[in-house]
């Protein structure tokens, strides 16, 4: 699985020339995304053509050897093969880095959410989410959590395919055995409300959560629980679905943190007249049950991919083929670019005047 090649396998051949010699693999096109872990470039196999991203692994603040969570990544994808999980192809060292060589995905979610070319009906929303909650289905049955689903780490293609991907964060789970893991997992917004009042054993359901904020976001095209800070986070939760109560979820004043951050009034649930305007009855019902505060009772997503929404609601889900129409590439990358060109400008024409 794992290959090695010599210093010169990648180079920075603009796409319009051709390489100089056989043994550079891969060309590098652009960047496309970046994270903490390093950051991921659009590449192009010069002997198959073949279009890959590659990821390059972070070595600058190792003092002792290759770091443990690349070696986690590796190790789980190396386990992976699902049609909505990202393909690991291989593993390549270049000019002292190392690089994770992955299939290429045109666009992510964040991304395509943002682009106003291509409108998606509510058939290509169900494909997306059915897509999504099959990938998860499948990594909960692989005993993996992900632990980090958000809009930049679901991958999708121009035939309309949606993919997993950013396993930095996931972890081998004991399906019988309760384990303590860190909260500080998650990407804020999409966090789930255990997490935030301190729980540490947890499983499966916390994908679950993020699950459901990625449903809503796919109908109001923009993350819908925008917090600042783990407190603030909370009171955004609350003002759309209400504050917990025992009848909600009945251990949640057990929780480590509970009397530290716990509401300091009864808010009501409003989500259902909130999203009524997007969504069908039987979509706001899988979305509740996803976004379920006790994670006891939060459906898995073997359950929901057999929700009503899925199994007798009209329309039946379609593939999102038309997003191959679209002009250029989208991922976060590029629209967290187009957003500060936009706010260049406006700092501008305010400064003019």
């Amino acid at each position: 699985m794992t290959s090695q090649s010599s210093e010169h396998d990648i180079t920075h051949t603009p796409p319009a020339s051709l390489p100089s010699s056989r043994s550079e693999i891969y060309s590098i096109i652009s960047q496309v995304g970046e994270g903490t872990f390093g950051k991921v470039y659009k590449a192009q196999n010069t002997i198959s053509k073949l279009y890959v991203a590659l990821k390059r692994i972070r070595m600058e603040s190792e003092k002792d050897g290759f770091p443990v969570t690349a070696m986690r990544e590796i190790k789980l994808l190396q386990s992976l093969r699902h049609p909505n999980v990202v393909r690991l192809y291989e593993m390549m060292v270049s000019n002292g880095s190392v690089y994770m060589v992955f299939e290429y995905m045109d666009h992510d979610l964040t991304g395509v959410l943002s682009q106003t070319q291509f409108s998606f009906t509510d058939a290509h929303l169900k494909s997306l989410c059915h897509q999504m909650l099959a990938g998860l289905a499948y990594l909960h049955h692989k005993g993996v959590i992900h632990r980090d689903i958000k809009g930049s780490n679901i991958l999708i293609n121009n035939r309309g395919e949606l993919k997993l991907a950013d396993f930095g964060l996931a972890r081998f789970y004991q399906k019988r055995r309760c384990t303590d893991y860190t909260n500080r997992v998650i990407t804020l917004w999409y966090r789930p409300p255990e997490l935030l009042f301190g729980a540490t054993v947890y499983g499966p359901e916390v994908d679950m959560w993020s699950a459901g904020c990625i449903m809503l976001e796919l109908f109001t095209k923009k993350p819908v629980f925008q917090g600042n800070d783990e407190i603030h986070q909370l009171d955004v939760v609350y003002k759309i679905i209400g504050t917990p109560t025992p009848e909600r979820w009945a251990s949640v004043m057990d929780l480590p943190w509970y009397e530290l951050v716990k509401p300091k009034e009864i808010i009501p649930n409003k989500f259902r007249e909130l999203f009524q305007k997007w969504m069908s009855p039987a979509a706001l019902d899988l979305a509740e049950r996803l976004l379920a505060y006790d994670p006891n009772r939060r459906v898995n997503a073997v359950q929901a991919m057999d929700a009503p929404y899925f199994t007798q609601e009209e329309p039946q889900a379609v593939l999102p083929t038309g997003l191959a129409t679209l002009e250029g590439e989208w991922h976060e990358l590029e629209t967290k670019r187009e957003r500060a060109k936009k706010r260049k400008k406006i700092e501008t024409v305010l400064a003019v005047q």
